[in-house]
């Protein structure tokens, strides 16, 4: 549909970090913007803050007062066809679009560049907003996440070029159309929609095939899981490689930040901004909420809070704590996200959170609500416990919020990990 001539947009489930950021967009666009939510939120009341008319529930009767007369209704993937508001809307007959589909249709009237991988996606589409700002290139960007910098997760700009966070579950980043696509990493993922590692290769081979020929694709061509979606494309392939600098003052720690900093570097320079620009960018770039995000001090010890929901992404974070604090001993505490994701990659959780010195397992996230119960927080802990004895499973965050209140000393960093709801525990042990 031609989203040009939209004026009045409803979402539903507008209070998620992507679904935020493309309200705001519509906002900047001066669309008419109304969202509803389960729940308030801080997004949902910086929101109504920029002028969103937001609806705390979602009924039907929301709906029909929401979306009587607009033009367009967007939804996230996590809505069920029989949500309340999803029958309301197409009873009225309102076009409707999901989530990526609305960001394709105004993200390709950009030169789009789109930050697509396994890991590092936010991290390094954030280094790459950071970069433009100081090469004066003012770009219109989302990012799934809040920038430390703006404490936003969108960018109004008034440049040619569109910067995005591409998302592979479901394909769903298909919906883009980019002139050049970073490709950070790849690894088997999303394992409720993807049969294998060959299927997900198949699918960022479907995205790197649309980069046209003038334009570019940006990833480590020698790394054995991307070898098979970059070969004989008809795009140019930049190793990023090239461009790793180990000496680069940064704020962020670890090798996989740096290995972010050289895929934002490789498109920067591609696309003619200075070194000294690019540096001094990566140099400053303060991060990103809840990718190590410092939260505050617990009896002396630091608390950091973290989105790491894949085994590779914990052993990052531990490792980057190791970096900071090499005299400290490292708590970990770790909420695995959906049954699917902990049973398909158990024996890998495991080595990766035998890795800190002590680890609180609570209970699984089921953000899909799957009810698929295959595997268990306690299954996980016993598995951790024959490699590093000093593991305990507690499914309350009471009880773990106790615990470290009780325990932690400046000895101590203490890491929260997951994609789940544990944020709220880094947040109460800090407050």
């Amino acid at each position: 549909m031609q989203i040009d001539s939209v004026k009045k947009v409803h979402f539903i489930g507008v209070g998620g970090i992507g679904m935020s950021g493309l309200a705001r967009l519509f906002l900047h666009e001066g669309k008419e913007v109304s969202g509803s939510d389960r729940a308030p939120s801080a997004i949902t009341a910086a929101l109504e803050k920029e002028g969103v008319k937001f609806y705390n529930q979602q009924d039907s009767a929301t709906t029909l007062e929401a979306v009587s007369d607009i033009d367009l209704v967007v939804y996230t993937e996590a809505m069920s066809a029989d949500h309340p508001e999803m029958v309301a809307a197409k009873k009225l007959g309102v076009p409707m679009l999901n989530y990526f589909a609305a960001l394709g249709a105004v993200a390709n009237q950009y030169y789009l560049i789109a930050v697509a991988g396994t890991h590092g996606k936010t991290t390094t589409t954030a280094m790459l907003i950071d970069i433009f700002e100081e090469a004066g290139l003012d770009p219109t960007a989302i990012v799934g996440s809040l920038r430390s910098q703006t404490g936003s997760n969108f960018r109004a700009g008034k440049s040619k070029y569109f910067i995005v966070e591409a998302c592979e579950y479901r394909r769903d980043f298909l919906h883009l159309e980019p002139d050049v696509l970073i490709i950070t990493n790849l690894e088997t993922e999303h394992m409720d929609y993807y049969k294998d590692l060959a299927d997900v290769q198949a699918g960022f081979r479907e995205l790197a095939e649309k980069v046209p020929t003038e334009g570019a694709i940006v990833a480590q061509a020698a790394d054995e899981n991307v070898k098979p979606v970059l070969a004989n494309l008809p795009a140019p392939v930049m190793d990023y490689k090239s461009n790793l600098d180990l000496t680069l003052p940064m704020k962020q720690p670890g090798l996989h930040n740096r290995l972010n900093a050289a895929a934002a570097k490789t498109t920067a320079l591609y696309l003619g901004v200075e070194p000294l620009s690019i540096n001094r960018a990566l140099s400053a770039f303060a991060g990103t909420w809840r990718r190590f995000e410092h939260k505050g001090e617990l009896n002396g010890a630091p608390v950091y809070d973290d989105y790491a929901h894949h085994p590779t992404e914990v052993r990052a974070a531990i490792a980057g704590a190791r970096e900071l604090y090499s005299d400290k001993k490292l708590v970990v505490v770790f909420q695995p996200h959906l049954y699917t994701r902990t049973a398909e990659l158990f024996d890998d959780f495991v080595d990766a959170l035998a890795t800190a010195d002590q680890i609180i397992v609570t209970h699984i996230y089921d953000a899909r609500n799957t009810g698929e119960m295959t595997v268990t927080g306690q299954d996980l802990v016993a598995a951790v416990k024959t490699k590093n004895p000093s593991s305990e499973y507690l499914a309350n965050f009471d009880d773990i919020e106790n615990k470290l209140q009780t325990e932690a000393s400046a000895d101590d960093v203490i890491l929260i990990m997951g994609a789940g709801n544990v944020t709220e525990l880094a947040s109460r042990l800090t407050n």
